[in-house]
């Protein structure tokens, strides 16, 4: 025997290693590994990284093999990875019909299994009596199977099985929308059975994604039909929803130590080189210990409090666990592989000397993993005194595989047998190394020959789609059919990809198929689908953002992305191409486009340079023809294709030439659909109803809460004064003895002095409102006289859209959409007025009508119109369900309705048609407000996409108050009243909506001007000093008037802001875990009636997002924005408090409300010796007035919730600053703070 080098006979050592502690308990029958010696379950987690040091090993040898015996061992090891990863496939193929079965309910007992039997690949426990949904068990399978694949082993022996692979693609593409168990099977950390969205399972499923991408899963051996294909969207969902998550693992886990696996190997997930810095520092920081990681803060496993007799925790119990948490030597391993991959060698050396030094040796020397480390009984009160101080025990397996697999591998690395390239062939852990930036090419098409002339006018040449032949350009749609053939397999009973949606991604490739050339446009800009495609402006806009979304999310794909956008009859503007198309196709011709590199060309000049997929799949292989099209293919492209950009036949409109349009601004709907509006701008109260019929009216705010009687000694008290009230009676705010204090609400322009106003309230207060629920509200005032056959003559006489729009929602109101008009006059050839819009000989509904009347309105761009008949007609945003995912996976909760009585919450992702009835409910009969919540769900969701920023510490979109506060604003900008702002709203063109909303998040001044045909343009304003004046039936202000207009807009900033900032539910930084402090040392915070029991600290940590959810439900019970903020800062004077030790405990519960009202009370007594401008209001009266005056139910400067209004527009800080007031107010009322000492008060 010839003698061996020094490496093999360490490798030697190594195998003997691996054979004894792994090897040796691999099922001979199923290649599967048991849980231990007793339990021969299999869980698929585990075995895959059981195996992980079997795959390295060999390829070490393979590197050295230059004797049989080597060559031996090498293969040895690797069919043992091939018997493992194959016993792993058959288990999940017997599962075949619950792959199929989830891709349609993504319910959690339809799932594949977690765990199987290692004896026969069996199932070893019922679908409900585990927590089976584990999709990153799922992906890292796939993530293994494709880097053993691109690392040369034949795992994968059928195309059946391939088709099987490509349907678990589908199985875990939308792991980023489904809640489950993770990576430590217990879902919401009580262990109660609820799973969650969790960061490790997501990071996972991004990784096999893009490890799968492209993937010939037959090797070098493969052909077409073996490649598994990915639509890279669906990766980058993934992506954007982990990077929002990160640190956080889930609701219930702030932080967990399983992220390890998701920012360094195998997953390496994270593009980011900060967040991958940010989320190890974190986990270091707050879960390290000597003894290696906790998973999470609070986990009781194997802890000596726990009782394993139970298979949950009550929630107050968690505290209990809080610094006795077992610690785990396994993520030391990951930690040296995490350095090891970044060549940090100095850090690999420290972790493995921390390692080692836990470790337990065996009798024959050999170095195990335990599974985990725990505090001994007896020694539990003194950790608890001192975290860290006691040596713990060894409990649970030893050898713990998953982590002494890990260990060897590790050990592979640092003794150079491995190079981290082989344990990653995929090169994965490239991703967040810079790259050059990414050159984006764009192609304009025209429709025909008359749109290539018109734009060569502007000297924009371009091709029409019969000229780029033999390339055929075609809608998403299109190109989304064709992926639901993928993975289809009669065999195996498995239907393909379900999920129509295809995005950018995917349709900036081009794709071949046989002989054929296909480009497809992007899905947004199909014009069947919604009416905000009939804005230019909105087009042009979303153009422009898709250009910089591929620019920044191009990765991992040959060539580069090519979109291509098609110029149609739909975009003509009174016959000419819009203005704003015309601007962006010129600068895409100067290569930049708002700092996006770009080029404009052809599609046959970019064919060398675009990124090319092969639709291969599409061949009929199972019939044993892969070079033939599959039959129904074939039929569709010969039915659909030449059809998909022909003109759509559309109703003749009758009624000839488009009449003129006005110049000024015209509101679009008037009388029986105006009577519909459910927008309360008028009150300067936003989030309190209005006199509306559609809601239950909860009749408070009359009477004046009772904190404001002061008690003989002047101050306001904040605790609980009875037994009988306590915590769990706090005083309601005004009770239910009148009506709310905006149903007739103040107009500060209207030319009656407020005493008058005052005076009509007192009046009108004695009116009995009735309960009424919500209703259809029919228009009987302007037609309930009129018979049906007048109302047909009317509709086909009146030239007038608004007019037909009137009698239109009178029909369906009292008819319904599918009344047959047809025997009542209106298919007169000689009418070229009639409103019927329709060809000669068909039955003529009023649905019928209304689909006439919506493209006129489309095409006159009359978006109030537009958007009431839209939602009369039940149409609906083709992306609503995605928008509001891509809302909801980002921890945001969305609220719709108006507040506070008609507000729905939506906390989880819904079928696209519930949620449509749950808008269109929750504004009744308001159909037009239930479209524009549509639209700006889609655009808060385009926003945090591309700008997540602007979503900082918000927790809750509330759609219905953020409706109102734009309305508002545009009153406040208009210096019109209420109803006025509400049709200007309505009116807006899409892209002004989105517009329009994007200063409200961002806070940034604005202005509004009038533009072409009265609309209206919303300009971003450099300086507060700008004048807000619209030019819409307004003069220009002058002199004196545009001095005062100055001075009104500086006095109003910071009720505007606070008004914003309430409206949209932002608080400050770390806002919620300095809550939490200021509640450990108090009974409760009560918040509007509602309280905050200090049990929710035994329940929850303080960096919880279901924390931050519960303080967060407690301050939207505050109808009005600018008093929530209000709440905010007295909140956070609390946490100042706590932060800086002043007292050990704040007592009984703390009514917050309370310290608000009393900084008011202080404001205004400082205001009367100081005679400032609150002396003009609320300063202005003496005790005895200012309380009758509050027992009317408003305040003389229409302040919101009795607060005056100078207060809400003080600055937070300075001598006369809402934040001192806010102090002092504290220290006053709160016994517990020291009168006398010296105290640094700082406030930030």
């Amino acid at each position: 025997m010839r003698s061996r080098s020094n490496s093999g006979v360490r490798l030697d050592y190594y195998q003997r290693i691996v054979h004894r502690l792994i090897l040796a308990h691999q099922e001979p029958v199923t290649g599967l590994f048991p849980a231990s010696n007793v339990n021969s379950h299999a869980w698929i987690r585990d075995n895959v990284y059981c195996i992980l040091a079997v795959w390295g090993l060999s390829m070490a040898y393979k590197k050295i093999a230059d004797q049989d015996e080597d060559r031996a061992k090498c293969y040895e090891l690797e069919q043992s990875c091939v018997k493992l990863m194959r016993g792993l496939l058959m288990a999940m193929m017997n599962q075949k019909d619950k792959v199929e079965k989830f891709k349609m309910t993504q319910s959690p007992y339809d799932s594949l299994h977690a765990k199987y039997s290692s004896k026969n690949g069996l199932p070893v426990v019922a679908d409900n009596e585990w927590g089976h949904l584990q999709i990153d068990a799922v992906s890292l399978y796939l993530l293994i199977l494709a880097q053993m694949t691109a690392s040369g082993l034949q795992i994968v022996f059928s195309l059946d099985e391939v088709s099987f692979i490509q349907n678990l693609v589908f199985y875990i593409e939308s792991a980023y929308s489904i809640p489950d168990y993770g990576i430590w099977e217990r879902g919401d950390k009580t262990n109660h059975g609820e799973p969650e969205l969790n960061a490790s399972s997501i990071g996972m499923a991004k990784a096999a994604l893009e490890a799968m991408n492209e993937l010939d899963l037959f090797g070098a051996r493969g052909g077409p039909a073996s490649v598994i294909h990915v639509l890279a969207d669906e990766a980058h969902k993934c992506q954007a929803v982990l990077q929002s998550m990160l640190p956080r693992e889930s609701n219930s886990k702030e932080l967990d130590s399983g992220l390890l696996c998701v920012i360094g190997f195998p997953a390496f997930a994270v593009d980011d080189a900060q967040l991958i810095h940010n989320t190890k520092d974190a986990i270091l920081s707050r879960l390290q210990g000597k003894y290696g990681c906790k998973r999470f803060l609070r986990d009781g496993y194997r802890t000596p409090k726990e009782d394993p007799s139970r298979l949950y925790y009550e929630r107050w119990e968690l505290r209990m666990f809080e610094n006795i948490e077992c610690e785990w030597p396994l993520f030391y391993c990951y930690l040296i592989l995490f350095h090891a991959f970044q060549n940090d060698k100095r850090s690999v050396q420290e972790y493995a000397d921390r390692l080692e030094k836990i470790m337990v040796r065996s009798e024959d020397g050999i170095l195990l993993v335990p599974e985990s480390y725990a505090v001994p009984q007896d020694l539990v009160g003194f950790e608890y005194q001192k975290p860290g101080s006691q040596a713990r025990e060894v409990v649970g397996r030893c050898p713990f595989l998953w982590g002494q697999s890990l260990f060897i591998l590790g050990r592979l690395l640092q003794e150079g047998f491995l190079a981290v390239g082989e344990l990653d062939p995929l090169n994965r852990r490239l991703g967040a190394q810079k790259k050059p930036d990414v050159v984006v090419q764009v192609v304009i098409i025209a429709e025909d020959n008359e749109i290539r002339d018109k734009l060569a006018e502007h000297d924009l040449h371009v091709q029409t789609i019969a000229e780029v032949a033999p390339i055929e350009v075609q809608p998403a749609r299109v190109l989304s059919h064709l992926y639901t053939y993928l993975g289809r397999n009669r065999k195996l009973g498995l239907s393909g990809r379900k999920s129509r949606d295809v995005g950018i991604l995917s349709t900036s490739k081009l794709y071949s198929l046989k002989d054929r050339i296909f480009a497809f446009t992007p899905q947004h800009i199909d014009y069947e689908e919604y009416y905000t495609t009939r804005d230019p402006d909105l087009l042009a806009s979303n153009f422009t953002t898709n250009l910089a979304f591929l620019t920044n999310n191009w990765r991992h794909m040959l060539g580069r992305p090519t979109i291509t956008l098609m110029a149609t009859h739909y975009m003509l503007d009174q016959d000419k191409i819009p203005l704003a198309m015309i601007q962006t196709m010129r600068k895409l011709k100067s290569g930049y486009i708002n700092g996006t590199r770009v080029m404009l060309g052809s599609l046959k000049d970019f064919l060398n340079t675009s990124a090319i997929t092969d639709l291969s799949f599409l061949g009929s292989t199972e019939d044993g023809y892969p070079d033939r099209l599959h039959p129904d293919v074939q039929t569709y492209l010969d039915e659909h294709l030449l059809r998909s950009f022909s003109n759509r036949s559309t109703m003749n409109l009758r009624g000839g030439q488009l009449r003129p349009r006005h110049l000024r601004r015209r509101m679009s709907c008037k009388g029986a659909i105006k009577k519909t509006r459910s927008i309360n701008v008028d009150s300067d109260n936003l989030g309190m109803e209005g006199p509306s019929p559609l809601t239950e009216r909860r009749l408070s705010s009359v009477v004046p809460p009772p904190w404001l009687q002061a008690n003989k000694q002047g101050h306001v008290s904040v605790f609980a004064t009875t037994p009988e009230e306590g915590p769990t009676s706090p005083p309601q705010l005004g009770g239910e003895l009148g009506l709310r204090e905006n149903i007739y609400p103040v107009d500060p322009h209207h030319s009656r002095s407020a005493i008058d106003r005052r005076s009509e309230f007192v009046r009108q207060q004695e009116i009995t409102v009735p309960k009424i629920l919500i209703q259809r509200h029919r228009a009987e005032t302007n037609f309930a006289d009129t018979e049906v056959e007048e109302l047909i003559a009317m509709l086909r006489e009146t030239e007038s859209l608004e007019e037909q729009g009137d009698i239109l929602q009178y029909l369906v109101d009292t008819q319904g959409l599918d009344f047959n008009t047809a025997g009542l006059g209106l298919k007169h050839k000689s009418d070229d007025n009639a409103a019927g819009m329709l060809e000669e000989g068909r039955v003529v509904t009023v649905r019928d009508l209304l689909k006439g009347l919506y493209e006129k309105a489309c095409q006159q761009k009359l978006w109030g119109l537009v958007r009431h008949t839209a939602g009369m007609l039940g149409k609906r945003v083709e992306d609503l369900g995605k928008a509001v995912t891509d809302l909801l996976v980002r921890q945001k909760q969305v609220t719709v309705g108006m507040p506070p009585n008609n507000e729905h919450t939506i906390t989880a992702p819904l079928p696209e048609g519930e949620l449509r009835q749950l808008i269109h409910d929750a504004y009744g009969d308001d159909e037009s407000t239930a479209m524009l919540t549509q639209e700006l769900m889609v655009y808060l969701a385009m926003f945090i996409r591309t700008e997540p920023q602007l979503f900082h510490e918000m927790l809750r979109l509330r759609v219905g108050l953020i409706i109102q506060v734009m309305a508002k604003e545009l009153s406040r900008t208009l210096i019109c009243d209420g109803e006025a702002a509400s049709e200007h709203l309505l009116n807006l063109s899409p892209f002004e909506m989105k517009n329009l909303l994007y200063h409200i998040l961002s806070g940034k001044e604005f202005a509004v001007s009038s533009v072409a045909r009265g609309n209206l343009s919303i300009v971003s304003c450099k300086s507060s000093r700008v004048s807000k004046k619209s030019q819409i039936g307004l003069g220009d202000p002058e002199g004196e008037d545009a001095l005062i207009a100055t001075i009104d807009d500086r006095q109003g900033q910071w009720l505007r802001r606070r008004r914003l900032d309430g409206a949209l539910n932002r608080v400050p930084r770390d806002f919620y875990s300095r809550v939490w402090t200021v509640l450990e040392k108090c009974q409760g915070l009560a918040i509007e009636g509602r309280v905050l029991q200090q049990s929710l600290t035994q329940e929850m940590t303080p960096g919880e997002l279901k924390f931050a959810l519960e303080v967060e439900t407690a301050l939207n019970q505050i109808p009005q924005p600018e008093y929530r903020q209000l709440v905010v800062e007295a909140l956070m004077v609390l946490t100042l408090v706590t932060e800086h030790n002043m007292v050990p405990c704040l007592g009984d519960v703390i009514y917050v409300e309370h310290l608000v009202h009393k900084a008011n009370q202080l404001f205004l007594e400082d205001q009367r010796k100081v005679q400032g401008d609150a002396t003009l209001c609320c300063a202005k009266l003496k005790d005895g007035k200012e309380q009758q005056q509050a027992a009317s139910g408003m305040l003389l400067c229409g302040g919101a919730a009795y607060i005056c209004q100078h207060l809400y527009d003080s600055a937070p800080s300075g001598s006369y600053g809402t934040m001192t007031y806010m102090s002092r107010a504290v220290a006053l009322v709160l016994d517990c703070v020291p009168k006398h000492g010296e105290k640094e008060c700082a406030i930030s």
